[in-house]
């Protein structure tokens, strides 16, 4: 691991840029050979924010030949009806890939939707049983985020054998299955939640730090061990005090924390277009498996 005077950029818009063009070529054979690469993903409701995420992901497929479509269902919809609109997809043998943008309408339980997904069509990697699949080792359909949290942490080229890495935040999606993946490259890792004491101290020990709380500022300068790793996957709409602008930043102090690590992940253009390109990997190597195409 390289230290320098300034935290070198984690560049995850080329790294995402790198993997598209790999799905692309693999998407063109695959057609070729006459299978099918596609996504459905359902939104639910005057969703914006999920509007402006599928507009993008419509644009990303068309890019690398993925065929998507978007299913649009009213804010009324129920839990009943959103599962029969799943299990219809589930069935379906030309789905091979389904997601469903969030948040849900009130009285819709977003883990029950999410466990209904067929796990072999659940490219987000969301289901309860492809999360547990991370332990033991099968990447093809581990949660986006994670899988591309371990992505920007293998393209600075440390070795995680041996290496002690904190993990600060545990949810379901991110922080478990995040730690789960760096314990399988044998890294030494500490998993912090909310109860943890001494957070600050066990940052300033580790070779690399992952953080994805949703707090801004949260991991400051003094709190990282000089040439270490900084992953930032949190991810908050702050007021800039200058522009009075909203704007989005990270857990990390960024100004403050790039002249101490030796590589720093900003936010945005870090983890985030890395998580797009996961998806859009995870649609085809679901795609290549429904095809018999997979060595998996």
């Amino acid at each position: 691991m390289n230290v320098s005077q300034t935290g070198q950029i984690i560049d995850g818009k080329a790294i995402a840029a790198r993997v598209r063009e790999t799905v692309a070529v693999r998407t063109a054979a695959l057609v070729q050979a006459g299978a099918r690469v596609s996504l459905d993903a359902v939104i639910v409701g005057a969703n914006q924010a999920g509007r402006v995420y599928a507009d993008n992901q419509a644009r990303m497929c068309a890019e690398v030949g993925i065929d998507y479509r978007l299913h649009e269902l009213p804010a009324e919809t129920t839990q009943g009806d959103l599962d029969k609109i799943i299990d219809t997809l589930n069935a379906d043998p030309v789905v091979t890939a389904i997601m469903v943008h969030l948040p849900l309408p009130e009285g819709v339980n977003t883990e029950h939707v999410q466990a209904r997904i067929e796990s072999s069509k659940d490219v987000e990697g969301v289901n309860p049983a492809n999360i547990g699949n991370v332990i033991y080792g099968r990447r093809s359909l581990v949660p986006c985020t994670a899988l591309a949290t371990m992505t920007l942490i293998e393209s600075t080229g440390i070795d995680l054998a041996g290496k002690r890495v904190v993990c600060v935040g545990a949810s379901n999606i991110v922080g478990k299955p995040v730690a789960v993946l760096l314990m399988r490259a044998e890294a030494t890792v500490v998993s912090t939640n909310i109860q943890t004491p001494d957070v600050p101290a066990l940052c300033r020990e580790a070779d690399v730090i992952v953080t994805a709380v949703g707090l801004p500022g949260l991991i400051r300068a003094d709190m990282v061990r000089s040439g270490a790793v900084v992953v930032d996957v949190g991810i908050s709409r702050v007021k800039d005090t200058e522009t009075g602008r909203m704007r989005t930043v990270g857990d990390v102090d960024f100004d403050a924390v790039r002249p101490v690590a030796g590589w720093i992940s900003p936010v945005p253009g870090g983890v985030g277009p890395v998580t797009v390109a996961m998806l859009l990997r995870n649609t085809l190597d679901a795609a290549e498996r429904a095809a018999g195409k997979s060595g998996d």
